[in-house]
């Protein structure tokens, strides 16, 4: 957590599905992250981390004295006992700052095998009251990943009657099913949302069969084409924070291992602004805040239970609100160099169209492309995916800055 004299800030925790993941969150502000190897966690299809990586990781993140949490989440069978113990043993070689766990009996076999390394309980454990809450911390945890579906006064309960830290998700995708306890993956696509294999079946178009008419569909709401009633808007707590603050949270955790680095780079930037925001009294929204966290891919936005049940537009019922965004990445600066910016491309980039940088104070300032030198040095018209070019460097920008462009582009930019 973030000491600012003597008031205290909550820390900002990113998501780090991968090593480029990782370092991206740390560039833009994050004051800690969490990852985990595919086997461990709940989220299997991210990228995720080889043992020897992960060891990079942790190094790496210390050496810019901030925090990384490793996942290890699952509810495990009897079979993964004996490969858990395993990986806790390596973990305690690699030194992370904490486990996140959700298994009671994982809890009491960290606490037997890597009993230096604090132990996380995470939101999986439906921690919803403070009686749960004392449970945890009377066997050891240091921290609580409190349950999506409390309210701000359930939260100030809970925190009136523990002392350890309490953690809750203010951005990114929500789970229909309770803290994520979900098992429609499971037996509609034999895949466990359990064990980190979620389809997001929840985010599936439904219709309607009634048994006697089979092959007669019949849309839930007005849609025709099914409903998507089960699928929620990514929870987005922005303008709220202070209320959280006040609450006692002392971790504001964003979701988005499975996202990519135009996600990350976006919302870690933009809630590292809000949290340093509640030093000011009171605390100001700013009306870009919500713009820019527009730019990269969400399904709308909602605040989920936190001021009470999620009201019915929290939803999306049809399928007008799926996945949108208004920025595509186009690629991340990897040196300046003598006037100008070297870009990996992870998008083509032509000379005249414009671009903007994800760079502090140069924000939606869009930028044309007069110019692109190929990696030998020769003009070039067009870069394409995967290259690495040169453009002429703008003041301001930094090493490891992304670079975007509006998908809908200003045919006049400054």
């Amino acid at each position: 957590m973030v000491e600012y004299g003597v008031m205290r800030t909550p820390e900002l925790l990113a998501p780090a599905g991968n090593y480029e993941k990782l370092k991206t969150a740390l560039h833009y502000g994050a004051d800690a992250v969490y990852a985990g190897l595919s086997g461990f966690s709940l989220r299997a299809k991210a990228d995720n981390f080889s043992l020897e990586t992960l060891k990079e990781a942790v190094q790496l993140v210390h050496q810019k004295n901030k925090k990384i949490y490793i996942t290890l989440n699952i509810f495990p069978h009897n079979r993964d006992i004996a490969s858990i113990k395993k990986h806790l043993l390596d973990l305690r070689e690699i030194k992370p700052d904490a486990l996140i766990i959700s298994d009671a009996g994982i809890v009491e076999l960290a606490a037997e095998t890597a009993p230096e390394i604090p132990v996380h309980i995470s939101t999986q454990a439906n921690i919803t009251n403070y009686r749960s809450a004392r449970f945890w911390e009377k066997i050891g945890a240091k921290r609580l990943v409190l349950s999506r579906e409390l309210s701000l006064d359930e939260i100030r309960e809970i925190r009136d009657n523990v002392s350890l830290e309490l953690e809750c998700f203010v951005h990114g995708s929500m789970c229909i099913s309770y803290s994520g306890r979900c098992y429609m993956s499971s037996f509609i696509n034999n895949r466990s949302g359990n064990r980190g294999e979620c389809t997001n079946t929840c985010r599936w178009d439904f219709t309607l069969m009634e048994n006697s008419r089979p092959g007669t569909y019949y849309p839930v709401y007005e849609d025709d084409r099914g409903t998507y009633v089960m699928s929620s808007r990514d929870l987005c707590m922005i303008e709220h924070l202070d209320k959280l603050a006040d609450a006692g949270v002392t971790s504001f955790k964003i979701e988005g291992r499975m996202k990519g680095i135009n996600y990350v780079a976006g919302v870690v930037k933009t809630y590292r602004e809000a949290v340093d925001s509640l030093q000011e009294s009171p605390f100001k929204v700013k009306e870009q805040w919500m713009q820019e966290i527009a730019m990269s891919s969400n399904r709308g936005f909602t605040t989920g239970m936190f001021f009470g049940k999620q009201p019915d537009e929290g939803y999306n019922h049809d399928d007008t609100q799926s996945y949108t965004m208004t920025h595509e990445l186009v690629g991340v600066v990897q040196s300046l160099n003598n006037g100008s910016a070297v870009i990996a491309l992870r998008n083509n980039l032509r000379v005249g169209d414009t671009i903007e940088f994800l760079t502090p104070g140069l924000e939606n300032i869009p930028h044309k492309v007069h110019a692109i030198h190929d990696s030998n040095g020769s003009p070039a018209e067009t870069g394409r995916n995967e290259e690495i070019v040169s453009i002429p460097i703008v003041k301001g920008i930094r090493k490891n800055d992304l670079i975007r462009r509006p998908l809908k582009q200003d045919e006049s930019p400054e």
